[in-house]
């Protein structure tokens, strides 16, 4: 697929035309900060009334709505790092770790390695820096060129079974807790992991010295997994998707990879409040400083966003964005993996 002449633009001239949805409102963000954790807090402390006094089930059947609320506070925490979501950089510190917290994510580890990701997103040229399988691909050719063993274990990392389900939970509750792919320069970001390691260990202990290792682990242990398999999945769904594009280094540019390699996934009104309007990946790409609160505004507001100019997912076929792995040069189309018989696999 090659980008029609018409939205090679300028990236400059959007953010300036846009800039007004650039500035965080802080009662907004105050707010959205205060509900968001209240509302996680009244479903937790539900959730183990019931599994101490009447039934686990009944606990966990409060898990779906629990895990949207993290997912929720992981937003929040990705606006913090980006700068977007106060205007002061302290407020955005503060926040973001206490929010990690609660996301099991190491803040500052993660901003940089998420600042990483926002230099080079849908580039050929600038993959493979790090352990990301959900933003990234091999082209067909580089596929076709691994061993029959490399072949198997490439795709069984990122069969949907493994990567959207076994892989998130333990990513989020042993991976994070590590200085993953992180230089012994970056200090400051290993300082985080630890220091966030410090403060989960001091609250799942005052937890379980308050109500017990069973209730705890029956709450807190399918919260947590429930909110990594989803925001895993929007993560990868909106980077690497039937209809995204990816460039060489040479054409690559941020206003083309924000139209054609991220997406506007259209959720129901309920499912786009607990993923904080992170459905408007593009609008994101082209303007990380529009906070979440903001960026369905925004994207109304700009022609070229509202009038068509950026792939639309919806829901069903977002589920089915995972199985498109590979970007076949040749067609300039992403593809499933070729059937065992034709890969030797």
């Amino acid at each position: 697929m090659q980008t029609p002449p018409e939205t090679r633009l300028s990236r400059r001239a959007i953010v300036k035309r846009l800039e007004p949805f650039q500035t965080p409102s802080v009662s907004r963000s105050i707010s959205q900060l205060a509900i968001t954790g209240a509302l996680y807090a009244a479903a937790v402390v539900a959730m183990y009334y019931f599994s101490l006094r009447v039934s686990s089930w009944l606990a966990l059947a409060l898990t779906i709505p629990a895990a949207g609320f993290v997912v929720r506070l992981f937003i929040i925490q990705h606006d913090c790092g980006h700068g977007s979501f106060f205007r002061s950089n302290a407020a955005n510190q503060a926040a973001g770790w206490l929010c990690s917290l609660l996301t099991f994510t190491p803040y500052a580890n993660w901003r940089r390695q998420h600042a990483g990701h926002h230099a080079i997103w849908n580039n050929l040229d600038k993959r493979h820096a790090g352990a990301d399988i959900y933003s990234t691909c091999l082209t067909v050719r580089e596929y076709q060129a691994l061993s029959p063993r490399q072949r198997w274990f490439y795709r069984l990392v990122r069969h949907p079974a493994v990567a959207q389900l076994l892989l998130p939970p333990l990513v989020f509750v042993i991976w994070y807790r590590l200085p993953f792919d992180t230089p012994k320069a970056w200090r400051k970001e290993r300082h985080s992991v630890y220091l966030t390691n410090l403060g989960l260990a001091g609250l799942i202990a005052t937890l379980v010295l308050c109500l017990g290792w069973k209730p705890v682990l029956i709450v807190q242990g399918p919260i947590i997994a429930v909110a990594s398999i989803v925001g895993v999945w929007l993560f990868s769904v909106q980077h690497r998707f039937e209809d995204s594009e990816w460039f060489r280094n040479g054409k690559w540019n941020p206003a083309d990879a924000s139209l054609r390699g991220a997406s506007l996934l259209r959720l129901p009104r309920l499912l786009q409040w607990f993923t904080g309007n992170i459905g408007f990946h593009h609008v994101h790409h082209m303007l990380p400083r529009v906070p979440n609160y903001r960026l369905e505004a925004c994207h109304e507001a700009e022609p070229l966003f509202s009038g068509g100019g950026v792939t639309t997912l919806t829901f069903r076929q977002a589920l089915m964005a995972p199985t498109y792995a590979l970007w076949d040069e040749a067609r300039g189309a992403m593809v499933r993996f070729p059937s065992r018989r034709r890969s030797g696999v």
